[in-house]
């Protein structure tokens, strides 16, 4: 299973990835099966709790923030417009790879129940500072292409509402606003979907719903047994663990080195580095990142902090990434393989060919070059 994340942003939070199926008892009041709605599905549906007997009502959502901080969607339409729908808030962050990972699913049970009855409100709880910048989301929300409506919740206000903990976090409501289910991280896809389905039969008992979506991974099948992968390791001095002794203050410039051996699943820095709370850059000179990790893929979170456009060059075992082993955004030219930064987001570094472990070297020589996070992807057992 994959492995949760223990945050301090901005007060104790976790991320969490769920590969394994829970099965739950369902405590809300039983609904006459239709004849469409099979027991196989209702056996589905069942392994999500329903916790409609809480009472928790959907909390309003804000209609006074700046305009370029609801895409999708106006303020007019999240007031008037959602009585009497299912509702599905998806507490999400553009930059995080569990959330990542959820959106194939969010998308397709947007498509196929759009017109059903549901209604799917992307709520983008920001992790980095440079996340509340309109344009970011716009962008991170063109790349991933979701066209259901999206809302910045820049000061956590829709997050609070809910007492959430988690990225990502899915919160579902009934056509009268009552909270049915809530899920956090990844996993139970089939089985959510299949409890969806239940709660649109009851607004209207006439549709014509699809099986659920099959698994679109295999880390996403009930009962993988998936490899450890390294934890989610962040560089700025706020929440890092890294291999360097480091002091925590700001702009403070000092010459990293790494030591004789390194250690399995910690960052180290080598060459001229400045931490900051949130992220880490070079002193105008080659600096470079390096890692023992193990994963099938990494990634890391990138904020180009003035110029962009600029190269980081990447390494994997000492040599240019191998094409079985890249990732999306490696290039490769001159013999080198590089990233080349120019939006702000999540960096795909490297997909390898199997699960293993690798030592990853990236470097820049432009204080542009912000380092925010690695993240790590597992694969399962054959």
């Amino acid at each position: 299973m994959y492995l949760g994340r223990n945050l301090r942003f901005p007060e104790k939070l976790w991320c969490v990835a769920v590969v394994l199926s829970v099965s739950f008892a369902s405590c809300a009041k039983s609904q006459p099966m239709n004849s469409k709605f099979t027991a196989e599905r209702a056996s589905l549906a069942s392994q999500i709790e329903d916790v409609g007997n809480q009472h928790v009502h959907q909390p309003a959502l804000p209609t006074n923030y700046a305009a370029d901080r609801y895409i999708n969607v106006t303020p007019e339409y999240l007031r008037d417009s959602l009585k009497g729908k299912v509702v599905l808030v998806d507490i999400w962050d553009y930059t995080c790879i569990n959330c990542i990972q959820t959106l194939p699913y969010i998308k397709a049970w947007n498509d196929r129940y759009k017109d059903k009855g549901l209604v799917i409100i992307g709520v983008h709880a920001p992790e980095f500072d440079f996340e509340k910048d309109p344009k970011n989301l716009d962008s991170a929300v063109k790349q991933f292409g979701l066209d259901y409506p999206v809302i910045a919740d820049n000061d956590y206000q829709i997050w609070n509402s809910l007492s959430n903990q988690y990225w990502p976090a899915k919160y579902l409501f009934d056509k009268n606003g009552i909270l049915r289910a809530e899920h956090f991280g990844e996993g139970d896809y089939e089985a959510f979907e299949a409890f969806l389905q239940k709660i649109l039969l009851e607004r209207d008992s006439t549709l014509d719903l699809p099986v659920p979506m099959a698994p679109v991974r295999e880390t996403d099948k009930p009962g993988a047994v998936c490899y450890r992968p390294t934890p989610e390791t962040y560089i700025g001095f706020e929440r890092n663990h890294l291999g360097n002794a480091i002091s925590k203050s700001e702009d403070i410039a000092k010459d990293y080195h790494l030591p004789h051996e390194l250690k399995k699943d910690v960052l180290y820095l080598d060459g001229p580095w400045n931490i900051h709370r949130e992220y880490a850059q070079p002193e105008n000179s080659d600096a470079s990142l390096v890692f023992d990790y193990q994963a099938y893929e990494a990634n890391l979170v990138i904020h180009p902090l003035a110029e962009t456009g600029f190269n980081v060059v990447v390494t994997q075992d000492g040599k240019p990434v191998p094409s079985a082993d890249r990732g999306s955004d490696i290039q490769e030219a001159d013999g080198k393989t590089f990233i080349t930064v120019r939006d702000a987001r999540m960096y795909r570094i490297t997909k390898n060919a199997g699960f293993g472990r690798h030592t990853l070297k990236l470097t820049a020589d432009t204080p542009s070059f912000g380092a925010y996070a690695f993240t790590f992807t597992t694969a399962c057992r054959q």
